[in-house]
């Protein structure tokens, strides 16, 4: 009996430790079957919300159109009014004559960042950036391009490592001074020549100072360039149909933002009140730069609305064509996306002050 209890507790006590010797890996299987649980669960939750965020843009799409259905009337109502009608055909008008030239701009940022090297532009432009900004400012005449184009490709050239002074003034006098716009401000003012001349003269002259001024005066960190995706490793054609998207949809967005605001400010602003404005010399100035920043009129359109405005002088009217290409409300909102807020909320300003002083005083020599 003895032996037997000994003997049996001998198998009793392995039996009983035999399992705890097995515990500890037992015991991790099972947490780490838990974590994997977790994992899973976690996964699935993700899945379920991407879900939803996926089924969030149908659900939405259909509440407006049951709202617009439901509401038919009185929107029909509102888009029939005249002050609407306005509205729609100025936004129509900016979106119709910039978006092509914003996609060519995109086309060109494009292939500046994906086709044409960096090197390329240390050898193309002087070393001292004093000297490369007039070099800029002239070669912005070979884009045959309105100011949508000129602000994408001003920032492929920041960020291909071309000096921000020269960057910049090819910003500004790209738009202004290319073969189309000029062709077509003599087409608009066929008996004043001098138009064209002073048109050149001017747009060079701000777009050159402010480059200079940026030279001396600017700071690195005001000017941010929007983030970008990375292509290394891809095609040269994958990147560049990549970049394309990226700037279209970047640059597209703040293009929308500026023609909605130009065309709310162009149907409340009264015309009653440029015939008044158009018997004061100074005051006519002044009034024409403010319009060509509201109207945000494409630059190879703004001739033929120059030319319209006969009860304005000639000054006046130079300083609607110099201010115009170089900031209105859709030009301060693309480069605030592309270059910053802190940059455009210095630059805008800037530039507008110099540009109605140097075009009123090219118009007093030239005009």
């Amino acid at each position: 009996m003895p032996s037997r209890t000994t003997g049996g507790t001998g198998p009793v006590a392995i039996t009983k430790t035999a399992p705890q010797d097995d515990a500890e890996p037992g015991d991790a299987e099972a947490d780490g079957g838990g974590e994997a649980g977790h994992g899973e669960a976690v996964r699935e939750e993700e899945g379920r919300r991407e879900e939803g965020r996926h089924l969030n843009s149908p659900l939405l799409l259909t509440l407006l159109l049951l709202t617009a259905v439901m509401f038919q009337d009185p929107i029909r109502g509102a888009l029939s009014a005249p002050v609407m009608q306005s509205w729609m055909t100025v936004f129509v008008a900016v979106m119709v004559q910039a978006l092509p030239f914003l996609v060519l701009g995109v086309l060109l940022s494009a292939a500046i960042a994906v086709f044409v090297p960096p090197s390329f532009f240390a050898r193309a432009l002087p070393k001292r950036p004093a000297l490369a900004v007039p070099v800029a400012g002239v070669a912005g005449a070979v884009l045959p391009g309105c100011e949508c184009a000129s602000v994408p490709v001003a920032g492929a050239l920041v960020r291909r490592g071309v000096t921000p002074a020269a960057a910049l003034a090819f910003l500004l006098s790209a738009p202004a001074i290319n073969p189309i716009v000029l062709t077509a401000t003599a087409v608009a003012f066929p008996g004043n020549p001098e138009m064209v001349l002073a048109r050149f003269v001017a747009s060079l002259l701000v777009a050159c100072s402010m480059g200079w001024l940026w030279h001396r005066l600017g700071r690195t960190d005001w000017l941010r360039p929007s983030a970008r995706a990375s292509y290394e490793g891809q095609g040269r054609g994958a990147a560049f149909w990549g970049s394309v998207r990226h700037d279209v949809t970047h640059a597209g967005g703040f293009l929308v933002i500026g023609a909605m605001a130009a065309a709310t400010l162009k149907a409340v602003v009264p015309a009653q009140w440029l015939s008044l404005a158009a018997g004061n010399p100074v005051l006519s100035v002044l009034v024409l730069a403010v319009l060509a920043v509201l109207l945000s009129i494409c630059s190879e359109a703004d001739a033929f609305v120059a030319a319209s405005l006969t009860q304005f002088s000639l000054t006046a009217r130079l300083t609607f064509l110099v201010v115009g290409p170089m900031i209105d409300l859709k030009l301060f909102a693309m480069q605030a996306g592309t270059f910053g807020r802190a940059f455009a909320l210095r630059f805008a300003p800037a530039t507008f002050a110099l540009a109605v002083v140097v075009s009123a005083l090219t118009g007093t020599v030239l005009l």
